[in-house]
């Protein structure tokens, strides 16, 4: 008699190219399909540029977009979860997996892990966030049967300060599949398709266009830059709500030659090889950061806010991290400094020590481990139910 297959659900908003995206997409590739199926519930308003590839690889994309009426969301989710007849909810929506898991449980699903990405919601710290806050953790508290972090910060963001006083609460370090960054690309034809001069310094930066990633802060930096540096090149990689914002600040100071926004993109890899010299990255807040880990498989000088947990650090050459309460002309200072600095090859750094530190592998068998764990508990489980 064949393994029995488990059922397991994602849930997150979309599977647009991103950090958290990225990550259950390669763990779909490589967990083994004929044991553990995966399913992505998505409670955003599109279903992301991923999602084709997540039902080419077997996967099933569920649209169960939030809205405003939280009890028609919460009836269609419940519906979702019936429907499925999932042993596994494996939610990814930061606080909000309080309410997702606290219905899980009322469906009698027997495994329901909250995933903490992040070590901010990004919301003001009003009274009733405060309220919410508190809500959705001791939902997660009382409801999570195992709960994954993707660093300390992270983890004591959703988890409490005495995380690790639990067991159930782990830190799960994401992957990197590094097989994109061993191909090589002809630099004068990537540049020359996004209109950069083959020649010029190119500073890097990869994230969604919100109030997290500090768009303002780069482009105050990229601006006094620019003023000593007109050769430089700026290249901004994502999408989201501040980007006509910033898109527009950008043509106010006249500076919409040498500043490069090209979307959402899903060969962020490709960009970094052969278009970037240098990758900044000045976050207000970050879980961990995966385009961190790219930009160091690409062997870039990475610039990093001091906000950034330590945990992302794979290539301790690479990485320099600055105060965001500094100068913006330390920066610009610094920025040049490593412009000047001798970029490490990617093909050198991909060697037997360093992969192992980057590898899709080590969190995948952590994860395996977890769901393999999660098999015993819901065999538990159903015998205490017939008990």
């Amino acid at each position: 008699m064949g393994q029995r297959q488990y059922r397991i659900l994602h849930v997150l908003g979309s599977m647009n190219p991103g950090g958290v995206e990225a990550w259950l997409l390669q763990m779909l590739k490589h967990i083994e399909r004929d044991h553990f199926q995966f399913d992505f519930c998505l409670c955003g308003t599109e279903a992301g540029l991923y999602a084709a590839e997540v039902e080419r690889l077997g996967g099933k994309i569920l649209r169960c977009p939030k809205g405003a009426n939280l009890w028609s969301f919460r009836r269609r989710f419940r519906r979702t979860l019936r429907e499925g007849n999932y042993e596994v909810v494996h939610s990814h929506v930061h606080f909000y997996s309080g309410a997702l898991l606290h219905w899980a449980k009322a469906e009698g699903v027997p495994i329901r892990i909250a995933h903490s990405h992040n070590s901010h919601d990004g919301r003001s710290d009003s009274r009733a966030r405060r309220f919410y806050r508190t809500l959705m953790k001791s939902c997660i508290s009382r409801c999570a049967t195992q709960g994954l972090a993707v660093s300390e910060l992270a983890a004591a963001e959703l988890f409490g300060e005495n995380w690790r006083a639990e067991s159930r609460f782990q830190i799960l370090h994401h992957g990197l599949d590094l097989h994109p960054f061993q191909e090589s690309f002809d630099r004068r034809e990537v540049r020359s398709e996004l209109g950069i001069p083959s020649d010029a310094p190119v500073i890097g930066h990869v994230g969604r266009f919100d109030e997290q990633k500090n768009h303002r802060f780069l482009l105050e930096v990229a601006h006094r830059l620019l003023k000593t540096r007109p050769d430089i090149h700026f290249l901004l990689i994502g999408d989201g709500p501040l980007r006509p914002e910033i898109e527009a600040r950008v043509r106010e100071l006249g500076l919409s030659r040498e500043i490069h926004f090209v979307g959402v993109r899903t060969d962020v890899p490709r960009l970094m090889l052969a278009a970037m010299d240098l990758y900044l990255f000045p976050s207000l807040y970050e879980g961990l950061g995966l385009c961190l880990l790219e930009a160091q498989a690409a062997g870039l000088r990475c610039l990093v806010s001091d906000t950034v947990p330590k945990e992302v650090v794979r290539v301790p050459e690479s990485i320099e991290f600055l105060p965001l309460t500094a100068s913006k002309d330390y920066w610009v200072t610094k920025i040049i400094l490593g412009l000047d600095a001798q970029r490490t090859e990617a093909v050198s750094i991909l060697n037997g020590a360093v992969q192992s530190k980057f590898s899709t592998d080590r969190s995948l068998r952590h994860l395996r481990g977890l769901y393999s764990t999660t098999q015993s508990l819901i065999r538990r489980v159903t015998v205490e139910q017939h008990v």
